[in-house]
Formats: C-alpha cells, structure tokens, sequence
C-alpha cells in the first residue's frame, strides 16, 4: 500500500520545506496540499455538510498558496510526489492554472499529481463570482480547456464559460499525454461522469462508503467508452485506524492518503512519526 500525507501548509505550521524533507526520509510516496484563497468572515455555508456548524479552524484561512508552496517541497525532495488536495477549479483562471500546473509538473521532474474539486464554501465561490449552482458545470468547462492548452501547441476552446481562439502557451507537462487528474467529492453520478470524461481517478474524502459507490465508478468508465481498472481510487485525508489498509486492499486500493494536524514541526514531526509506526504494524 502505497501512502501519502495530507495537511494545511499554514504561517503557523510546519513549513513545506521542512515537511517535504521529514516525509521524503521516512519513506512517504506523495505530499498534498489543500488551498482556500480566503474565508468570508461571514459565514453560511456548512463546514462538512454539518447541520450544527462548527467554528472552522483557523487553517482554513491561513494556508498558503498550494503551487508555491508545492513548488517548493518539490524543490528540496528527488522522490516525493506532490499534489493539490484540492485545487479549487471553479475559482481559478484556466489560462494560468495551466500554466502553474505544467510549470510545476516540470520543476518537479513529472512528480505532481493534480487533484481537483468543485469547492463547498459559497460565500468564497461568490466573492470570486462563480455561480454557486453551476460551479460544477464550470469546472468540467475550464478543466477541457486546460487540458487543451497542455495538448496542443496552438490551442483553442469555444465553451459556454470559456472562450479563446488559438493561441501558444508554454511549458507543456512533463507527463504525457497529460497531467495525472484526480476528482474529489462524495461519490455520484454527475462526479462519476466527470471522473471518466476528463479524469484518471476518483480522491474520495475519508474514504467512508466506497465499497458501495465502486460499481457506478466502473459503470460510469464503460459507458464512456473507458477500463474501469484505469481509474485509481485514492482514499484522501484518512485517520489510520485497526483494519482499514486492510478493508482498502481488499478493494483493490493500492494508495491512501493520511491526514496530518496543521501544527508547529514538533507536533506534526510526531503525528508523521506515529503514522510510521502505525504502517510499521500492519
């Protein structure tokens, strides 16, 4: 079983560079960083779909930003794979967010995965003037025309939401045909469907009712004219606990992603140190 780490790189936390070095020494395959541009003070929105909403912690506001900071942990590491987890697309411009991501995926030495999502504060969706019901719908749009711009060497894409006549653009990603693309979210159809439309895997946030949901991913691939065993599926922000790698192999799930605290270097140090124990046991 392939793992990777999890965390909120924040002002106040373990830095990337430190991280990166302390993950790649033990032994992790993969380090993902989430991002939020800002969080709206005023808030609505339920954090997790929680009806009684919790105060959100404070990362969520004070990350850093996830290309910069991915930039640089993969600067200090040779091995280490570093992903976005997630990327919010809806909010972002696909001209540079294809370039950030091919620019990375070069610096890196093809060692960045990118995994995206359709974001799940909409005051933040808001003040970047998404429309909150469409923003799926936005997401499928920009990430076509992203993976126009890495593709072609003259590029072009007439879209409901995004519009350009050819046009250059470099770098291209080192990995071809292009990136690794991996979709968050709470499996069902619509995630499925895009998932194999412009896709090569499902992030399925703590990994809670997979088994379940494994049969429309794979419906979903044929349908689109796709192996389903091309898809991988990657459990994202998991707690380790007595049993799980185990349930997740039984799957056939060969990589998990393990969530770590955003807190100073001792504490994180100690929660990726308990993680290695913990995969030392099993």
């Amino acid at each position: 079983m392939k793992t990777g780490v999890l965390i909120f790189p924040t002002d106040k936390s373990i830095q990337p560079i430190e991280l990166a070095r302390a993950c790649e020494e033990r032994g992790f395959g993969s380090l993902w960083f989430p991002e939020h541009s800002h969080i709206p003070s005023s808030r609505v929105t339920p954090w997790g779909g929680m009806k009684n909403m919790p105060p959100l912690p404070e990362e969520y506001w004070r990350s850093h930003d996830q290309f910069v900071a991915l930039t640089a942990a993969a600067a200090v590491t040779t091995k280490l794979k570093v992903g976005t987890g997630i990327t919010l697309v809806a909010q972002r411009d696909p001209f540079w967010l294809a370039k950030e991501t091919a620019s990375l995926d070069m610096i890196s030495g093809g060692r960045f995965i990118f995994g995206i999502g359709y974001g799940w504060n909409l005051e933040e969706m808001e003040h970047h003037g998404v429309p909150t019901k469409r923003r799926r719908a936005f997401v499928r749009e920009k990430m076509l025309a992203v993976k126009e711009r890495w593709s072609k060497d003259e590029a072009s894409f007439h879209g409901e939401y995004v519009n350009f006549e050819s046009s250059w653009a470099w770098p291209k990603p080192v990995q071809q045909p292009h990136l690794p693309v991996v979709i968050g979210g709470a499996g069902g159809p619509l995630l499925f469907r895009h998932v194999a439309e412009y896709g090569d895997g499902w992030l399925p946030i703590g990994g809670r009712g997979v088994r379940d949901a494994l049969p429309q991913l794979h419906r979903a691939a044929e349908e689109a004219g796709r192996d389903p065993a091309e898809l991988v599926v990657i459990p994202f922000g998991t707690v380790p606990s007595q049993g799980k790698l185990e349930h997740y192999a039984s799957m056939g799930i060969t990589e998990v992603v393990l969530q770590l605290p955003s807190a100073p270097e001792d504490v994180v140090l100690e929660a990726i140190d308990a993680h290695m124990d913990f995969l030392g046991s099993v």
